[in-house]
């Protein structure tokens, strides 16, 4: 059997046996493609023939006595053959496939389309520049013999081109080469080239964006708010010491013409200490002390319910800074528009006045004047009039010019009031009766009708004909009134509008029939105990949509929610509430 196995390995391997293989480690360094096998295996073959020729003989011999014993080891010597080879294709096809991988990762990475396209844009400035080079290399040549003196023309036997000529035309071409490459650089740059327009690409929605955003803001306008503050501190004599000082030194300066160069002074000292702090001095200065506020960590990990109260607080803030700039810039166009005739009549003859100066009088001498009465308008008057708000209302003529002009909202509002007015003025000069039609109410100054959806105001809250709703909700907020003191689901929750007069908080249900006030709730404002923002379910995101109202004659405090507009309705309520107690307090002090 052992013979019959080793003729088998020399008919499977007709070279080189598996054992005769030399070991990797010894092999020298080759790549796979390379074919240095032969010059080991031969000598190995050669040892091997004696011991071939030896066993040719048993060779036959066992091949006659058993002729099915060799046939089946020769099947199963080529099963395993054709399994060893399946095994290493599907190992040349994996390593195929990694290497292809690999391949797209390398080219991914050395972005070749890029660099591609940069060589091919290199490739065309170098073309332009080459020809820009060619062209003013042959108008040099052509305005050198213009400039040239001509020379005689040489006889008939002379040659011609002579030596001078030439070295003249070699100096010309290096010279303006010359100064091609000395000042070519810089006439490249005065080209002219299409703008580039680059679109900028919008991020999505975020709302940590929106709120590192908001935060960005608020430390970039931070150096002017206190920039702001530190002025009116001066300007209001917070520290008597500083503003003395201050007032003394700039009027010293605008009184010998030295305040511009002072302003210039400070300009240069502010910087002066920006660069100190930035390399790590310690220098705070500020006349009024500030406030620093407590920085938030960011926090990774928030639930929807704070994300959606981050964005509502984040959103409103960006909506109030907003409308306080639209409202300037509102002011702004509305005074040059002559929206308010008499407020911009103001400006234009101040206009004129300082026209007229400009030409009249000296520059030295007007200069003199304007910073005398800056440094006086700012240090005196300006504290004269913060301390008497009455002087400032009458006499402050850039405070009554900017406090008067409207805005584009507030003449909107202002249209629809007139529009309304004319229409009801319309309608009760058409009616027949002398009463007020149904749903209109006068107040006591006449010309203006207060209504409700079921009539008019004062009827409907039997309440005098001097109550009447606020200008902030004549057309009342609407909300469910929660009665936690009634058991029924009926007197539990009313839909309606809520209403604060100057005396009262009216409530008219929606549910109440026309002509009955069964219904309606009308709350004293001088009974209020405790008033205050309420948050129906702290399971909601936000603060809130309801106000809470405790009265003396109820147990626990009714709550008017699911307002829209609850701020804007707490401020207004709480506002006339405390006007009320206050004149209350005031007419019977010893209460």
């Amino acid at each position: 059997m052992s013979t019959m196995l080793k003729r088998l390995d020399r008919i499977r391997f007709r070279g080189q046996r598996r054992d005769e293989f030399l070991d990797l480690t010894e092999s020298p360094n080759t790549s796979d493609t390379e074919c240095s096998e032969d010059l080991v295996i031969k000598p190995l073959i050669s040892l091997k023939e004696p011991e071939e020729l030896r066993e040719d003989g048993e060779q036959q011999s066992d091949i006659q006595a058993g002729p099915g014993s060799f046939s089946a080891a020769l099947q199963d010597d080529t099963k395993t053959d054709l399994n060893e080879v399946k095994g290493l294709l599907e190992v040349a096809l994996l390593e195929k496939h990694f290497l292809q991988e690999e391949l797209k990762k390398i080219r991914e990475e050395s972005n070749v389309d890029s660099l591609k396209q940069e060589l091919e844009k290199e490739r065309c400035r170098r073309m332009e520049l080459e020809q820009k080079i060619n062209e003013v290399v042959k108008s040099g040549l052509e305005d050198s013999p213009s400039q040239t003196p001509k020379a005689p023309p040489p006889p008939p036997s002379a040659p011609s081109p002579t030596g001078p000529d030439k070295q003249k035309e070699t100096l010309s071409n290096s010279f303006l080469k010359w100064l091609y490459d000395r000042f070519g650089v810089y006439i490249e740059d005065f080209r002219f080239q299409p703008e580039e327009t680059t679109v900028e690409t919008e991020e999505p929605l975020s709302a940590r964006r929106l709120t590192e955003n908001m935060r960005r803001l608020k430390r970039g306008f931070r150096p002017v708010t206190n920039f702001m503050r530190n002025l009116s501190a001066l300007s209001s004599w917070y520290s008597v010491y500083t503003s003395a000082i201050a007032f003394i030194v700039y009027m010293y300066a605008a009184w010998y013409g030295w305040a511009i160069p002072m302003f210039l002074f400070l300009a240069i000292l502010r910087l002066s200490l920006n660069c100190l702090i930035s390399r790590g001095w310690r220098i705070q200065w500020s006349i009024v002390p500030e406030v620093s506020e407590p920085l938030e960590p960011p926090k990774e990990d928030l639930t929807v319910s704070e994300k959606f109260q981050l964005v509502l607080d984040v959103a409103q803030k960006a909506q109030n800074l907003f409308g306080r700039m639209a409202n300037v810039l509102e002011k702004i166009k509305n005074l040059f528009m002559w929206v308010r005739p008499e407020l911009t009549q103001k400006l234009y003859v101040g206009l004129w006045v300082a026209f007229i100066s400009s030409c009249l009088l000296p520059y030295q001498l007007l200069g003199f004047l304007i910073g005398v009465y800056a440094g006086i308008k700012f240090f005196i008057i300006d504290f004269i009039f913060k301390s008497c708000p009455k002087l400032r209302q009458r006499f402050d003529t850039p405070y009554v010019i900017w406090t008067n002009l409207p805005t584009d909202l507030q003449l909107k509002e202002r249209s629809n009031t007139m529009l309304s007015r004319r229409v009801q003025t319309a309608g009760v000069r058409s009616s027949a009766s002398a009463a007020a039609p149904l749903g209109a109410g006068r107040d006591e100054d006449g010309g203006r009708y207060y209504s409700t959806r079921r009539g008019p105001f004062h009827e409907v809250f039997s309440l005098p004909e001097s109550e009447h709703p606020l200008p902030v909700c004549e057309n009342g907020w609407r909300c469910c009134l929660i009665n936690r003191d009634k058991k029924t689901p009926t007197d539990y929750i009313r839909n309606g509008v809520l209403y604060v007069t100057e005396s009262y908080l009216c409530f008219e249900s929606s549910s109440s029939r026309s002509g009955s006030t069964k219904r309606n709730k009308v709350i004293k404002l001088l009974d209020i105990t405790e008033i205050q923002k309420y948050k129906v379910l702290s399971v909601l995101p936000g603060s809130g949509m309801g106000i809470s109202v405790a009265t003396p004659t109820t147990q626990k405090p009714m709550i008017f929610g699911a307002m829209m507009h609850r701020d804007e309705a707490f401020d207004a309520i709480f506002s006339q509430y405390t006007k009320v107690v206050d004149m209350a307090k005031a007419t019977h002090p010893e209460s």
